[in-house]
């Protein structure tokens, strides 16, 4: 009984053992255009945005992250990606994360066009050497012009990493905003373009109704199609990881991304001082449990 006693007051001394140590070193970055407005997720059985969900998610993260682990945060619209603060230490700064996520907004936005693999390609050329965590739908907006393709080349196998998927696979609206913020319905076909227009074709100009070099490159017929609508384009993000040698997971609930950032693989092994306390406690209660469980037994007979 005393040995108990004496191992329950050393445990409110918060006892540590040094030993390794599991933490990781994370720079997110979150697509903030428009498309992330698209509401394919629920919350409490209510719609909720991507980007509402994605943000969420983060900050119920990070109250998993060891301490010593640091945590940078950046977003992508167009073609870039701009960080908003260095990786810093999680525990330290844990309040100025979780502010920092809950103001995000998609009106932070520069430029309304969304160049996926141009901003992870950004991301990974800029950034600090932490590793890369790209949070997007993959909806590039407008079309790429396949002649256009980002080069990972050089980059592959230099930064680890994660893309993530966000949204569902069916296509769905995307809210429409007007200048002021203030909901106006959805985009229509009229409001987006549906093909780029962005420089050479990567067709044969035969091919192509009304080809004129100078005027029209790209022919004159209207193109309709889906673009007014969005989905999570996991064909392409995987394609995107195969080719800057990033890890691919999608966004479906807590344990997805989970999944995601307690890979080992992307785990540093740093000495730490752990906390023991659970041991002493445990330790405690099985002595008192010899000491109680004769005398029970005694009385029972």
């Amino acid at each position: 009984m005393l040995f108990a006693w004496c191992l329950l007051v050393a445990g409110f001394i918060k006892p540590t053992l040094r030993q390794p140590q599991a933490v990781y070193d994370y720079t997110f970055i979150i697509d903030i255009t428009r498309s992330m407005n698209a509401e394919d997720y629920s919350e409490d059985k209510q719609p909720v945005s991507r980007l509402t969900f994605v943000k969420h998610q983060l900050q119920a993260v990070l109250k998993e992250l060891p301490c010593q682990s640091r945590v940078g945060l950046g977003v992508f619209t167009e073609r870039r990606t701009t960080l908003l603060f260095q990786p810093i230490e999680v525990c330290q700064g844990y309040n100025e994360l979780i502010a920092t996520l809950a103001s995000l907004d998609w009106r932070m936005a520069w430029a309304a066009d969304s160049r996926i693999a141009s901003g992870l390609h950004h991301a990974m050329t800029v950034l600090p050497t932490s590793q890369v965590i790209f949070i997007t739908d993959g909806h590039e907006a407008p079309p790429l012009n396949p002649r256009y393709q980002a080069d990972f080349s050089a980059l592959k196998g230099k930064r680890k990493g994660v893309i993530l998927g966000v949204g569902d696979l069916a296509l769905t609206a995307i809210p429409k905003f007007n200048a002021q913020g203030q909901r106006q319905g959805v985009y229509q076909a009229e409001d987006v373009p549906h093909r780029s227009t962005f420089g050479e074709s990567d067709l044969n100009p035969e091919k192509i109704a009304g080809y004129n070099a100078r005027n029209a490159p790209f022919g004159n017929e209207a193109v309709v199609g889906n673009e007014h609508l969005t989905s999570l384009k996991q064909d392409y993000l995987q394609s995107l990881a195969e080719q800057s040698g990033l890890a691919y997971q999608r966004l479906e609930d807590s344990d997805s991304l989970r999944q995601a950032l307690f890979n080992p693989e992307l785990a540093q092994f740093i000495p730490a001082n752990v906390d023991i306390r659970s041991g002493y406690a445990l330790a405690a209660a099985l002595l008192l449990i010899s000491v109680y469980w004769p005398f029970r037994r005694n009385n029972a007979k």
